[in-house]
């Protein structure tokens, strides 16, 4: 996987006039928060999307793992489609919000659950209970792995509500809607916004961004993954660190 040259080059590479790109939040454009539900805006980082935003030849989204209310605090910006909850819930530039299911249907779901995910973690240091409204997650960040893959194991052994799957890693697990997939997300973006000649390009920084990436080949567009490792992933260039990709994103009001 190569370094991602400027947007101009990959745009003149694929005869393009314009571009719509698409982003991932923590771990793409700022660093990780302490835990999911801390919310700093950055007003550089604000500014700088605002300016994308006015140009002619972009179109910006922002698709997070994030609850749509903390997405929305971290761009109060209107021009952008801004997704939370990996596309359950979404606004578009005009600021008309959109759910993709009953959020009252989905709920007393998570509300089955959560008392007993709550209780397993309790006293745990590192553990923390991300509630999305749409979905539940565990955050195991402890350094005691037997202890991380113990608590995720006993997490696991919940009867699935209907209407919902598990999904995770070594350190994570989450109760969420097969639905709320950003692949999806980025399809239905793509779909509302018709841009002639316009190339999509998604960027984000782990596996929940696969989908993303593999739906964004499929529009004959780019992916583009933040990582400083060797990784396998469907994306076709990487950018090191949400620093890098800020610097990306400056250098297109400089050569655009």
């Amino acid at each position: 996987m190569q370094p991602c040259p400027p947007l101009y080059q990959l745009m003149s590479e694929s005869s393009s006039t314009k571009a719509i790109i698409i982003l991932d939040y923590d771990g793409t454009l700022a660093d990780f928060a302490p835990n999911p539900d801390v919310v700093i805006p950055d007003q550089q980082l604000i500014s700088l999307l605002k300016c994308l935003i006015n140009h002619e030849n972009l179109k910006m989204a922002v698709v997070s793992g994030r609850r749509l209310g903390h997405i929305r605090e971290l761009v109060p910006l209107k021009g952008i489609w801004l997704a939370g909850s990996y596309g359950l819930e979404m606004l578009n530039p005009d600021g008309k919000e959109i759910n993709h299911l009953d959020y009252n249907q989905l709920r007393p779901g998570i509300e089955k659950i959560k008392p007993y995910w709550y209780d397993l973690i309790q006293g745990r240091e590192d553990f923390y209970l991300e509630d999305k409204g749409w979905s539940i997650a565990i955050h195991a960040n402890g350094k005691n792995k037997a202890e991380v893959d113990d608590v995720l194991k006993m997490a696991k052994l919940i009867s699935v509500p209907e209407g919902f799957l598990l999904q995770g890693n070594f350190h994570f697990l989450e109760l969420c809607p097969p639905q709320g997939e950003k692949g999806q997300a980025v399809k239905y973006i793509l779909s509302e916004e018709n841009c002639n000649q316009g190339l999509p390009i998604f960027i984000g920084d782990d596996d929940k961004d696969e989908d993303a990436f593999k739906e964004i080949l499929k529009h004959d567009g780019l992916g583009i993954v933040v990582t400083q490792d060797e990784i396998i992933s469907s994306a076709n260039y990487f950018l090191p660190n949400p620093i890098k990709v800020r610097e990306w994103l400056e250098e297109i009001l400089n050569n655009l």
